[in-house]
């Protein structure tokens, strides 16, 4: 049965984290789809991944025969993370915008899953995995927009999950998610509501998709 690789990053839980409530629309519409399915399900926020540190790093450039005690340990972690992505049939991530970028969590998780001659290289392992994200801002960084030019969430991860990943890669950007706790931004409320709506709307019909894709 396909498989659902869900990663959320948020540092706030279900009630306060609109990335996190858009993600579980997809998922639900993916598992209504697969019921017998499986899904491997991180929380990165709260159950962080070891920060890659140079006993890890050098790990993924040496021959396993010859790792330390230490680097078997650590490389472990990575493996096994490759594992889940190259386990799955799509892929769910949930990442909300802190200071301009994406959380330390989810940046943890990218240093450790990509490695060079297995998931990255000239021959990716994952090649063309759906991806979608859910990239939620508490204001707007469209194109257009006055802080345009401060938008790293989708940047980043296009070019990082497709350039060195080779996954195929979908945004879902619910975005004004502060308007409602943000007196300064009263006047956008009805926008955020309706662009919240929209990507409740979006991640069912794509997971939709992308279900019976795998299932085909």
């Amino acid at each position: 049965m396909p498989t659902l690789l869900h990663l959320d990053s948020s540092l706030f839980p279900l009630e306060g984290s609109a990335s996190r409530d858009v993600a579980a629309s997809f998922r639900k519409a993916w598992e209504a789809e697969h019921p017998d399915g499986t899904v491997i399900y991180r929380d990165l926020d709260a159950d962080p991944l070891p920060h890659i540190d140079a006993v890890s790093a050098s790990a993924g450039f040496s021959d396993p025969a010859d790792h330390s005690p230490e680097q078997q340990a650590a490389f472990a972690v990575r493996v096994a993370l490759a594992e889940e992505l190259e386990q799955a049939d799509a892929v769910l991530i949930g990442a909300p915008m802190y200071n301009f970028t994406i959380p330390s969590t989810l940046k943890t998780w990218l240093d450790q899953v990509i490695i060079v001659g297995r998931t990255a290289g000239e021959a990716p392992s994952a090649a063309g995995t759906p991806v979608t994200v859910v990239a939620s801002r508490g204001g707007s960084y469209a194109p257009g927009t006055p802080r345009e030019s401060f938008e790293f969430v989708q940047n980043y991860l296009e070019k990082v999950l497709t350039g060195m990943l080779g996954l195929e890669v979908d945004f879902i950007v619910p975005e004004l998610t502060l308007a409602r706790s943000n007196p300064a931004m009263a006047e956008l409320v009805e926008k955020s509501d309706a662009s919240r709506a929209k990507a409740h709307e979006d991640a069912a019909s794509k997971a939709k998709l992308l279900a019976a894709r795998a299932a085909g």
